[in-house]
């Protein structure tokens, strides 16, 4: 599927369902496979990102079954050698670097067109831990070989800045270590959502940890559990949820509750705000708009759930007076610059946006039909579908690119229009 044209939806109730949380089923994959121990993940499906994880381990000699409801898990002879080609997925990326890094031994790393031209900042920080790095091309990018005999350090930091992913790698090393491991964090998300995910996913694992402000201490886990439940993902159901506020529509998503673990949660409480009432069912939560009208503009610093910044873009037109989404300079270094992504796009819509260092401002208007460039980013592409279910006249330029985390959303999406 290349070029995509999105109908504008007719139904006003629906029930979907979502892949598992890819942030969540990531971060089990890694401490299941290097637990030396058989771990079940009850999950529900699962896109490209984890495929390419899987593949991974795979490669180290971990074995991995689909099992009726999810996956068996058992890394008991896993290999020092290997050679191992990451794809797209960020968090393969950052969470294998950091274990193998840790665990030492001798591992080539490649990764797609995509993932090369994103830096890895955590890189340097091994090196300095005594890691040997042979870089294949540009300083501080895949491709690259990695050796070494493992970091001995049992004190590092790391800067939150850029990508959270960079800690969540180093504290899931340190729940596999065999000595308790502080990890100091800088930078501005500190306390991020993602990071407080990890934390929950490695004491379900079995590792604990004492937080002194800035400061976490891992120790490594003793008793792994035998099995996970993963959590559908809240990302993914943000993009029907939000067509609750924008087609006054009644969205129950499968699997999705209150207490979830994931950040992306914050954004059903941005729709709370305008109106959208939440409640927990029997299958899942549902959002219902039909009775929440139109709605004001958005103000919000959305640097702990900025995956859902585009998201919030396409809402923006829509509202009554202008929205400012800020904290979101770090998603200049994603799959795309999103900043600049989500500006040209809703200016081929032709919305009046401005994008700054840290943000959009973006007015109100009557969205015109158009192509969106997705720049092969399958957030852009999920986000600026939304406008063509709501008006109809948008074209998405390369809608395989969702299959990175959704792989069957236009499908969904598509059925509303039936």
């Amino acid at each position: 599927m290349k070029k995509y044209a999105v109908r504008k939806i007719v139904r006003r109730e629906f029930t979907v369902d979502v892949p598992a949380s890819k942030s969540i089923l990531n971060r089990a994959l890694v401490l299941a496979a290097f637990s030396g121990n058989r771990v079940v993940l009850k999950t529900g499906a699962y896109a490209q990102d984890t495929r390419n994880l899987i593949a991974c381990l795979t490669r180290l000699g971990v074995n991995i079954l689909p099992t009726e409801n999810g996956l068996a898990v058992c890394g008991e002879k896993l290999l020092e050698k290997a050679t191992l080609d990451v794809g797209s997925a960020g968090t393969a990326a950052r969470f294998l670097t950091a274990v193998l890094a840790f665990r030492g031994g001798d591992y080539e790393f490649t990764a797609s067109p995509q993932m090369t031209a994103r830096p890895m900042e955590n890189l340097l920080a091994f090196e300095q831990a005594g890691v040997g790095i042979e870089y294949r091309g540009e300083y501080g990018h895949f491709p690259f070989r990695m050796h070494g005999d493992g970091i001995k350090a049992t004190r590092m930091e790391t800067d939150t800045g850029t990508s959270t992913q960079y800690a969540s790698g180093m504290l899931l090393a340190a729940a596999l270590g065999d000595r308790p491991f502080t990890l100091k964090l800088t930078g501005e998300r500190t306390q991020g959502s993602y990071i407080r995910m990890t934390l929950s996913v490695l004491k379900a694992f079995g590792a604990k940890y004492t937080q002194n402000g800035e400061e976490i201490t891992v120790f490594p886990a003793r008793h792994v559990a035998e099995s996970y439940t993963v959590e559908a993902d809240v990302s993914a159901a943000c993009y029907f949820y939000a067509l609750s506020l924008l087609c006054g529509a009644r969205v129950t998503v499968r699997g999705i509750r209150r207490g979830s673990l994931q950040g992306d949660m914050r954004f059903l409480e941005l729709l709370a705000q305008k109106g959208v009432v939440l409640s927990d069912g029997a299958e899942g939560l549902t959002a219902d708009g039909s009775t929440a009208g139109s709605f004001g503009g958005f103000d919000i610093d959305m640097r702990d759930f900025s995956d859902q910044a585009a998201t919030l873009a396409v809402l923006a037109p829509f509202a009554t007076t202008p929205s400012n989404i800020r904290g979101i300079g770090h998603i200049r270094r994603q799959e795309c610059d999103r900043i600049q992504a989500i500006t040209r796009n809703l200016t081929a819509c032709d919305v009046p946006c401005t994008a700054y260092e840290d943000g959009i401002r973006i007015m109100p208007a009557e969205v015109k039909s158009a192509e969106i460039e997705t720049f092969g980013d399958h957030r852009i592409a999920m986000a600026f579908a939304l406008i063509g279910a709501k008006t109809g006249g948008i074209v998405i330029d390369d809608a395989d690119c969702c299959k990175k985390t959704f792989e069957n959303f236009f499908e969904t999406l598509a059925a509303l229009s039936e």
